[in-house]
């Protein structure tokens, strides 16, 4: 199966949603990662459907609402650590597990994002006794 036939076979926009939902719920259990999100995460997780929607072979609402995702871009202003990037990936694969629509593309899904989250890393971690420069 191919990426772009994901969104007909889980049957629209509705399990992607869930997935974020469910993504999410982890994030806030997540400290650390929690941390780099802003305080309302409503508009994000909007966000986040729509990209995957497209992602995955559905309507283009994130290109239509946002323009290209330029992925790099969006996240430069974040601190996206090695750290960072493997507890996005943990919490990621873990909200596929609890959404049934995706399980059965977790072996397509898993590389993507992994992939897509070591491309967003762009910080080092902090050695010992070296001050964190944060960005804002």
């Amino acid at each position: 199966m191919e990426e772009t036939e994901i969104y007909a076979t889980v049957g629209g926009d509705q399990p992607f949603f869930d997935l974020v939902e469910a993504f999410y719920a982890r994030v806030e259990a997540d400290p650390p990662l929690r941390a780099l999100y802003p305080e309302n995460l409503t508009a994000g997780k909007r966000r986040l459907a729509w990209f995957l929607i497209q992602r995955f072979g559905g309507p283009e609402y994130f290109n239509e609402r946002r323009g290209a995702p330029r992925l790099r871009m969006r996240h430069f202003e974040f601190a996206i650590t090695p750290a960072m990037r493997n507890a996005w990936v943990t919490n990621m694969l873990a909200a596929i597990d609890s959404v049934p629509a995706f399980v059965p593309y977790k072996n397509i899904l898993q590389p993507y994002f992994e992939d897509a989250a070591t491309f967003l890393i762009n910080r080092e971690e902090p050695s010992e006794g070296q001050i964190r420069l944060e960005t804002t």
